[in-house]
């Protein structure tokens, strides 16, 4: 069955899965198609400069005057346009879904005659993070120079507010990696000024192997900063913050590996597990994070999962319905596919994160805490009479699983 001229969500409530999967799969190459035929007319247009005639100044200003497209949407179609003109496989690819816009507005700048051809194919079905590594490798940029100065109060502060005292001595190499910036706390501005926007977070591949890292910290973060240069100066004499940045890194995983993952030089042999425990014995945990690559093991229609973020260490069979804290039973899933198969075991009435009408005893909180980890728990404590608990039928989640939060 085949729908036609739906623009509404309503219009797909009566759908089955696997015809509103496959339609949503239909609609996405249409509008790849459309987005390609646009682009390639708006190349057309912009080399006959018919946009002039029609009383714009410049293709940008008819696309989001008459075609009503947003200044970011303008933009993007414009510079695949130019690049599309220059060299027509980059329409062919945007066709064929190979190729983001996001794709082409990065690449465009860097695409020559001579590497065109293996820029594009080395960014088919990339990620903006992937294609900003794959320009810096085409377009090497010098490390920025780390600098830690002081912000503004706020916008509305007169006279200029100068750069607080460099960190690192002027002679050093310059090599770092870090840019640093703290605000103060000590200014207290006035009632009707206006704190300056939270400026955000910046992580971008300068060149293969080398990074810019920008943020803004406290100045409790800032003190701790000046304080491990000072003792750092033995080992590292210009104060580099890059330098301190990586260190202190490398001791937080090795912390949070240990805590989370049990990581250990030597192990320990290990317990024999109590019969009925909901703990996860470290000597799982390890061998379930090195089998599944630290990453989600759920596997769709798609593939595998990619996520690597938010994992949590998933019961197949649940210990609710009996399964076991061992390596054949574990597996890694992330946040969503862990709560999604739970909810295709239990069903969604059964599901509670957090349920503040659950009364946890402390030997069971503790039996699912990591070490010193701040895991917390979640699940149901009924299952779902009408579900099988056979381990052969359909893996679903623990009914009280280990989260792990988020590193950083």
């Amino acid at each position: 069955m085949v729908y036609r001229g739906m623009t509404s969500p309503e219009s797909f409530v009566a759908l089955p899965d696997r015809e509103l999967l496959a339609e949503l799969k239909r609609l996405a190459e249409r509008e790849r198609h459309a987005t390609a035929d646009l682009v390639s007319s708006l190349a057309e247009v912009d080399a006959r400069r018919l946009f002039l005639g029609e009383g714009c100044s410049s293709l940008f200003v008819y696309c989001t005057r008459v075609l009503h497209l947003s200044e970011s949407a303008a933009y993007a179609r414009i510079a695949a346009a130019r690049a599309g003109r220059r060299f027509p496989l980059v329409l062919e690819l945007l066709a064929r879904g190979d190729v983001t816009l996001t794709t082409v507005c990065l690449l465009a700048p860097h695409l020559t005659e001579e590497t065109h051809r293996d820029a594009l194919a080395a960014a088919r079905h990339k990620g903006k993070r992937e294609v900003e590594q794959l320009v810096a490798s085409l377009h090497p940029r010098p490390d920025v120079p780390s600098t830690v100065r002081k912000l503004p109060v706020s916008p509305s502060t007169p006279g200029r507010v100068d750069g607080g005292p460099s960190l690192t001595n002027a002679a050093r190499p310059a090599v770092p990696q870090v840019d640093t910036t703290a605000t103060t706390s000590t200014a207290v501005p006035s009632p009707v000024a206006c704190a300056p926007a939270p400026r955000p977070s910046v992580v971008a591949p300068l060149a293969p192997e080398r990074y810019r890292v920008q943020f803004t910290v406290d100045r409790r973060t800032h003190d701790k900063l000046r304080r491990a240069q000072d003792l750092l100066r033995h080992a590292v004499p210009t104060g580099d913050p890059a330098e301190i940045f990586d260190r202190a890194l490398t001791l937080l995983v090795e912390h949070l590996e240990k805590t989370k993952l049990a990581s250990a030089k030597r192990p320990r042999e290990p317990r024999p597990l109590a019969e009925g425990s909901r703990h996860i014995p470290a000597a799982v945990r390890r061998a379930v994070w090195r089998r599944d690559d630290g990453r989600c093991a759920f596997e769709g229609a798609e593939g595998r999962c990619r996520e690597t973020g938010f994992l949590e260490f998933h019961h197949v069979v649940p210990y609710a319905s009996g399964g076991a804290a061992t390596v054949e039973n574990i597996q890694l899933r992330c946040r969503a596919h862990n709560q999604h198969e739970a909810q295709e075991w239990f069903g969604p009435m059964f599901v509670r994160e957090r349920a503040p009408s659950i009364a946890v005893s402390p030997i069971e909180r503790s039996s699912c805490q990591f070490q010193n980890s701040r895991a917390t728990c979640f699940g149901t404590w009924q299952t779902n009479p009408c579900r099988s608990a056979s381990p052969t039928s359909r893996t679903s989640s623990d009914d009280l699983s280990c989260r792990l939060p988020q590193a950083l």
